[in-house]
């Protein structure tokens, strides 16, 4: 990396939140404008609607399905509210419409929830909501059965606002209930962090953050990779 990358990302690091999350957004935007769905699944280039909502459906499967009976509980996911953070082009938007009765999905870019939107305009039980990037102040308390997020925190240039989210959704679950969602596990050199490769946490990190907004660590999973998985269970 040349010296005047690593200045500028250092100083970065020590400008507000609000500018912080405006670089999101049009970070963001701008990928969408360019080539949404595969910004927000790499392993294609271009996809059709079949192939990137399927993909979706595929993770579904893999990391929400198997944790149904402890979101449920003795309750029916038809039943039930959740909300998607960092919703992009509605790849796992889809999916989860098919599986519970409502589904809030928040995205920091206008350009992706214009996409989603698009894309999903036959999913009657879906809401889309633009966040600032670090707050989800539209909703009020505990208005969620489940919150899940995935492949978004890894691109957040910042602990603070992560942290933010994780107080934030403690505030929106009904006591009792879950909260999952993917980081970045591995450590991130200062200079490189930015929109799109963003910071890591420990397990340690996670461990204290959880516990400091409210939640019990119920699993972990992946801590040093990429795929950092965390299951945490408002107290």
């Amino acid at each position: 990396m040349d010296l005047k990358r690593v200045i500028k990302r250092l100083w970065e690091m020590f400008q507000p939140t609000a500018i912080v999350t405006a670089r999101m957004r049009r970070d963001w935007d701008d990928r969408a404008r360019r080539n949404a769905r595969h910004f927000v699944a790499t392993a294609k280039q271009e996809w059709n609607d079949q192939e990137f909502f399927e993909s979706g459906r595929t993770w579904i499967r893999y990391y929400v399905l198997p944790d149904l009976p402890l979101i449920c509980g003795s309750r029916s996911a038809s039943d039930l509210r959740m909300l998607e953070l960092g919703c992009g082009a509605g790849r796992m938007t889809r999916g989860f419409s098919e599986i519970f009765r409502f589904v809030d999905a928040i995205d920091v870019s206008p350009e992706m929830i214009e996409k989603a939107r698009g894309a999903l305009a036959d999913c009657q039980n879906v809401r889309f909501h633009l966040t600032d990037g670090s707050t989800l102040s539209m909703f009020p308390d505990c208005e969620f059965d489940f919150i899940f997020s995935a492949i978004v925190f890894q691109h957040i240039p910042r602990k603070s606002i992560i942290h933010n989210y994780i107080s934030e959704a403690c505030r929106l679950l009904r006591p009792g209930c879950v909260f999952k969602f993917q980081v970045q596990g591995g450590v991130i050199r200062r200079w490189d962090i930015d929109t799109w490769c963003g910071v890591g946490f420990s397990k340690t990190e996670i461990h204290k953050i959880a516990d400091q907004c409210g939640f019990t660590v119920h699993e972990t999973t992946g801590a040093g990779t990429q795929y950092f998985w965390v299951t945490l269970i408002k107290r």
